[in-house]
C-alpha cells in the first residue's frame, strides 16, 4: 500500500472528469515504463520473531523505525503521518521516484521508479537490497520475501502507526475474516505497467485478470502457518478470498460489453470508502461510498467537496487482481526470491508490452469464458500448477502463457528473455518455490520451518 501523496485539490464535476482522470494516464509505446513493487518480512537475529515498530516510551533499537533510519542516512528523504516516520522517498540514478513503504505488520516494501527495461529493474533490486545489507546487520535484522509468514501468529505482528491502517483495522473484520491476515502476514509483488489507450487498456486489463490465477500458481510461495504446512501452495492467495468481496478479486463488471474507463469509475464509486484525508489527517468514512461523499450525503464530511485527490486516494482501496490506476498493477503473486520476483515483471512485460504477444495471450483466454478461468482462483491456492482446467491442468495454461511472453521479451530485442528462466524451469516440471519449501521440510530440515529464514533471506 502505498504511502500519503499529493493531493489534486480540483473539485469532481461528474464521472466524465474521473474517468478523463483516468485516461490521462495513457502513453504512446515509446514511452511505457515498468514500476515494480515488492515487500519482505523483517525478522530479529538470532531468532526468527517479528521486530517491532515503535516502543513507548522506550526506543526500540531493533524496530522498523531504526531500519527506516539507516536507510534515511545513504541519502533518502523522510515520509511522516503525524510526526511518525513511515516512508522514505529518493531520486533513483534512472531519474524517477524510488520509495520504501511500510505495510500495516511492517513488511517493507519498494515501491520503484518508472523503468525502461527490465535491466534497469533488476539494478534497482540489486541497490535496493545493498541498502539494506549497509543497514540491517548492525541493528540484528534480516529481511525475507515469502508470501505469508511461516512462523507468526496474528497477535505476534506489530500494527504500523499509519492512520489508514488504523482504520483498515477497524473495518476489515466486518467484511471477511481473513482481513487481518491480509494485512499484517502477507507478502506480494507486483508490476506496474502502462496503457496506449481506452481500447488497449480494456485488453490488457482482461488478460490480466485472466491470466492472474495462472501467475498465481507459478509464484506460490506461502505452504506454512505458525510453523506447520497449511494444505496451501499459496496461502497468501487464499487469504484474498475472504478479505472483502467488495474490493477484490475478479470483478464481473470488468467484463461487460462497453466497459471502459467510465464503467469502472460507476464501479468504484459504490465500493465502500476507507477515508478521505483533509489537513494532514484522515477521516474514518469507512463503508459509505464514494458515489454519496459526491452527492453531499456522507454526514461525517459534510460541507467537504469531493476532490481528483480524493478520488485517486479510493483507487488506492480497491484490491482487484489488476488494479487499474494511471496504470495497471498485476496483483497476483506471492512474495519470493529476487529472481522470482524479477521473472514476475518479465512475464507480465512480454505478455502486454508486446502487440503480437498481447494478441496471443488475448487468443489464449478468449478460447474460454471468462468465468471459467475466474473459477480456478479459488482452487489454484491449494493445488497450484495441478489444478484441473479444460481437460489438463494449469500448467498447461502456464507454459502456454511462459511461451507467449517469452516470444515477446525477445522481439522487444533486449536479452530481457533471460529473466523467465525460472519459470520456464518451473512449468517444465519443476517445483515451484512452495513445493521446494516443503520438499526441505520433509527432508533435511526435519519438520523445522524456522529455516526457511535463513534460506529465503535476501
Amino acid at each position: 500500500m502505498s504511502n500519503p501523496g499529493d493531493e489534486d485539490a480540483t473539485p469532481i464535476g461528474g464521472v466524465r472528469d474521473l474517468a478523463a482522470y483516468l485516461a490521462a494516464g495513457a502513453k504512446p509505446r515509446e514511452h511505457y515504463r515498468i514500476g515494480t513493487e515488492h515487500e519482505k518480512f523483517g525478522f530479529r537475529l538470532p531468532g526468527h520473531a517479528p521486530f517491532p515498530a515503535w516502543s513507548a516510551p522506550a526506543y526500540e533499537p531493533q524496530g522498523i523505525q531504526a531500519m527506516l533510519e539507516g536507510i534515511a542516512s545513504l541519502g533518502w528523504e523522510g515520509i511522516f503521518d503525524q510526526d511518525r516516520l513511515i516512508g522514505l522517498k529518493h531520486t533513483s540514478p534512472d531519474g524517477g521516484t524510488e520509495s520504501v513503504s511500510l505495510e500495516p505488520g511492517g513488511q517493507f516494501e519498494l515501491s520503484g521508479a518508472p523503468l525502461a527495461t527490465l535491466h534497469q529493474a533488476r539494478a534497482e533490486f540489486d541497490r535496493h537490497f545493498a541498502d539494506i545489507h549497509r543497514v540491517a546487520p548492525a541493528l540484528g535484522l534480516g529481511f525475507a520475501p515469502l508470501g505469508f509468514h511461516p512462523l507468526a501468529r496474528r497477535e505476534d505482528m506489530p500494527f504500523m502507526p499509519k492512520s489508514r491502517y488504523a482504520i483498515m483495522r477497524r473495518y476489515m473484520p466486518l467484511v471477511g475474516s481473513l482481513g487481518l491476515d491480509m494485512m499484517l502476514r502477507t507478502c506480494t509483488v507486483q508490476v506496474n505497467l502502462d496503457f496506449s489507450s481506452e481500447a488497449d487498456m480494456v485488453r490488457k486489463l482482461r488478460v490480466g485478470l485472466l491470466l492472474q490465477p495462472v501467475a498465481t500458481a507459478l509464484f506460490a510461495n506461502s505452504p506454512f502457518t505458525e510453523g506447520r504446512p497449511n494444505g496451501f501452495l499459496s496461502a497468501r492467495a487464499n487469504v484474498w478470498t475472504d478479505t472483502d468481496g467488495d474490493r477484490t478479486g475478479i470483478q464481473g463488471v470488468f467484463f461487460e460489453e462497453g466497459f471502459g474507463f467510465e464503467r469502472f469509475v460507476e464501479w468504484l464509486l459504490d465500493v465502500p470508502m476507507y477515508f478521505v484525508a483533509r489537513d494532514g489527517k484522515l477521516i474514518d468514512v469507512a463503508g459509505k461510498s464514494f458515489r454519496d461523499f459526491m452527492a453531499g450525503r456522507v454526514p461525517e464530511l459534510a460541507g467537504i467537496t469531493a476532490t481528483i485527490g480524493d478520488f485517486a486516494d479510493h483507487t488506492t482501496t480497491v484490491f482487484p487482481d489488476v488494479r487499474l490506476k494511471r496504470f495497471l498493477e498485476m496483483r497476483g503473486a506471492d512474495a519470493g526470491s529476487p529472481a522470482m520476483m524479477l521473472a514476475q515483471s518479465a512475464l507480465w512485460v512480454g505478455l502486454l508490452y508486446n502487440e503480437a504477444a498481447l494478441e496471443a495471450a488475448h487468443a489464449l483466454v478468449s478460447r474460454y469464458r471468462w468465468h471459467e478461468l475466474a473459477a480456478i482462483r479459488g482452487q489454484v491456492p491449494r493445488q497450484g500448477l495441478d489444478t484441473p482446467f479444460a481437460g489438463a491442468t494449469v500448467r498447461a495454461l502456464a507454459g502456454d502463457a511462459v511461451a507467449i511472453a517469452r516470444d515477446g521479451l525477445v522481439a522487444r530485442g533486449l536479452g530481457e528473455e533471460v529473466y523467465l528462466e525460472p519459470l520456464q524451469a518451473i512449468v517444465a516440471g519443476g517445483p515451484t518455490q512452495a513445493e521446494a519449501w516443503l520438499e526441505k521440510y520433509h527432508g533435511p530440515w526435519q519438520g523445522d520451518v524456522s529455516r526457511i529464514f535463513d534460506e529465503a533471506a535476501i
